[in-house]
């Protein structure tokens, strides 16, 4: 997205039992009219972060005998193992929660738009008309998108750090494809170290004097089928041979089609949709099971 700038800072290690401090984020503003006819101020930049890396309680798989597919097959590992490139979900996969939620629940209408996330993560309604009617509940200002970051930093999955980084040593490019908002999604990549290149969000926009006027509509996460549009964009572009999708929703499991993900690989260990998980190729609890699998 033009006019963002995205510092960097170096990776924190995630750990089950610790946090980590991340600097709290400070913003310039600039107008832009590319999108509206209203002047729109987006959120420039950012200093460091406090972030904090939670202890969660995982799945266990154990109890959930009607899923068959909790155990890859040797091509799954195949394929996990000589993937190119490999694109993250953010919210309740590379994070613990899910970051309009959290907002809105900051803004005070937080039960109304968990109930709408719910939904739209579940394939029962088209994500645009979600995204949408959540936003509309509690439209929130650039001022309280501010305080927010500052008061509430982002909860890291455990063992993600790790996992991408050894990723990143195999050279796997590491993406994060996310129906979330860049405004909260910057910080997180600068975390684990990826560049803001690879970054596929959407981006809430601002008036003049700081008030909501909605979302950029021409990003392709703003709508049903744009995470698999992204994936498919940067495949073409790199020409990679192998790429993997990971993530916990309906939105995840489109990117697998051709042109796209060859393996959807399912992160149950915040969230467990079951019309998502059993249709996944391979259905994950704890970042720790992929770590080990590339060795």
């Amino acid at each position: 997205m033009e006019g963002l700038v995205l510092s960097r800072i170096n990776p924190i290690h995630a750990t089950r039992k610790q946090y980590h401090s991340r600097l709290v984020p400070a913003f310039s503003l600039f107008l832009s009219k590319n999108f509206t006819k209203t002047p729109v101020l987006f959120m420039k930049g950012h200093r460091s972060f406090n972030s904090v890396v939670a202890s969660v309680q995982h799945l266990d798989a154990s109890g959930l005998g009607h899923f068959d597919n909790t155990l890859p097959s040797k091509v799954i590992l195949q394929i996990w193992r000589s993937a190119d490139a490999v694109c993250f979900d953010v919210d309740s996969t590379v994070c613990l929660d899910e970051g309009i939620d959290e907002l809105a629940e900051f803004c005070g209408a937080g039960k109304a738009v968990a109930d709408w996330t719910a939904r739209a993560m579940g394939g029962s309604v088209p994500f645009e008309e979600a995204l949408a009617a959540r936003l509309s509940l509690f439209k929130p200002s650039l001022p309280q998108v501010q305080e927010f970051l500052e008061t509430r930093p982002p909860k890291i999955s455990p063992g993600i750090n790790e996992l991408v980084k050894k990723l990143k040593a195999k050279n796997t490019n590491v993406y994060l494809i996310s129906g979330g908002f860049r405004q909260m999604i910057n910080p997180v990549a600068s975390i684990l170290g990826i560049p803001p290149e690879n970054i596929f969000a959407n981006q809430l926009l601002f008036g003049s004097s700081g008030e909501f006027v909605g979302f950029d509509v021409n990003e392709p996460t703003s709508r049903s089928g744009g995470k698999a549009t992204a994936v498919q964009k940067i495949r073409k572009v790199h020409g990679y041979k192998a790429l993997v999708m990971i993530g916990d929703g309906a939105t995840d499991l489109e990117a697998r089609k051709p042109g796209g993900a060859d393996l959807f690989i399912c992160y149950g260990g915040v969230q467990l949709r079951e019309a998502v998980a059993v249709k996944a190729d391979w259905l994950v609890f704890n970042f720790a099971d992929l770590i080990n699998s590339l060795e």
